[in-house]
């Protein structure tokens, strides 16, 4: 599962930071919530929780999904933390443009856990 999360995630912050050059850098508590059999479907959501200079920080959290009543249930849940990375191995900046792309999202997260 933690293998999983994150494969999903560094795919997330990739897709979001717009560079297929982003490394984990740290993974908080995970919480496992519920059992996961094999056999069973698994989906990876994400969420931009903030931007660093060279880092975004996502919420990453995996439901099992039931193809009987179309249900999803949280299994675990995290947050993540990814870098930007150059061709050297070297954190560089995540571009504004991104960051201002994505801050309307964090915005409306933020506004709906109010």
């Amino acid at each position: 599962m933690l293998s999983w999360l994150d494969e999903a995630a560094v795919a997330y912050a990739s897709q979001i930071c717009e560079t297929p050059r982003m490394v984990t850098v740290s993974m908080d508590k995970v919480e496992f919530l519920k059992p996961v059999r094999p056999g069973q479907i698994i989906k990876v959501y994400g969420e931009v929780m903030s931007f660093g200079e060279t880092s975004c920080l996502l919420k990453i959290e995996a439901r099992r999904h039931s193809t009987y009543n179309q249900s999803e249930k949280v299994v675990c849940q995290t947050n993540m933390k990814f870098v930007r990375l150059d061709g050297d191995g070297e954190p560089v900046p995540i571009s504004q443009h991104v960051k201002d792309k994505n801050m309307h999202m964090i915005r409306e997260v933020k506004s709906e856990q109010r």
